[in-house]
């Protein structure tokens, strides 16, 4: 018989959490495929779930609307509160296809989202582990479990195609500098 685990390392979630997260991580990608197809936007999309109701989605906009605040996650979260009626989303949780950065932890933790689980790591802005820690800081009054790397390739594989294509038409040739 063996202990406790004591390594440190985050016990792996069980197999109706692993489903649910991503079911909904499905949507969350679904979303980022809309900002991507229908307004040029940077394809990252977010659900945000109480229970198992959708509250609210969103996707990019920060293009589309010529607000540095329209991230995915913001948008789910405004989204969600106008619903509710709450700026409050406590027992909530908020999947999104590439790890929030500070601006949107910021946000989440005010909102008091309880859970985030996030697809792809983002090693320039993360702010769920990659490059900062903001979520699970004890700075903070609120703490925010997190769950990260759910569908991760299939949600790296559209930001690659994405910036890729971007690259491209700015050569203007068929050569793309790795």
């Amino acid at each position: 018989m063996s202990g406790p685990d004591l390594s440190g390392a985050p016990a792996p979630p069980d197999a109706a959490l692993d489903a649910l997260d991503r079911h909904y991580m499905q949507q969350a990608l679904a979303c980022a495929r809309d900002a991507q197809q229908r307004l040029g936007e940077v394809p990252v999309g977010a659900v945000l779930v109480i229970g198992d109701e959708v509250i609210g989605e969103g996707c990019n906009r920060s293009i589309t609307d010529h607000d540095p605040t329209a991230h995915a996650e913001i948008v789910a979260l405004r989204a969600a509160g106008a619903r509710l009626g709450n700026y409050r989303l406590p027992g909530a949780t908020l999947y999104v296809t590439l790890e929030p950065c500070v601006m949107c932890s910021g946000a989440i933790i005010h909102a008091r989202v309880g859970r985030v689980v996030y697809a792809a790591t983002d090693p320039k802005t993360g702010a769920a582990g990659s490059v900062f820690d903001t979520l699970t800081s004890d700075r903070h009054n609120h703490r925010v479990a997190v769950r990260g790397g759910v569908l991760a390739d299939e949600s790296a594989a559209l930001l690659r195609a994405f910036f890729g294509a971007r690259r491209l038409a700015a050569t203007g040739c068929g050569y793309m500098p790795e």
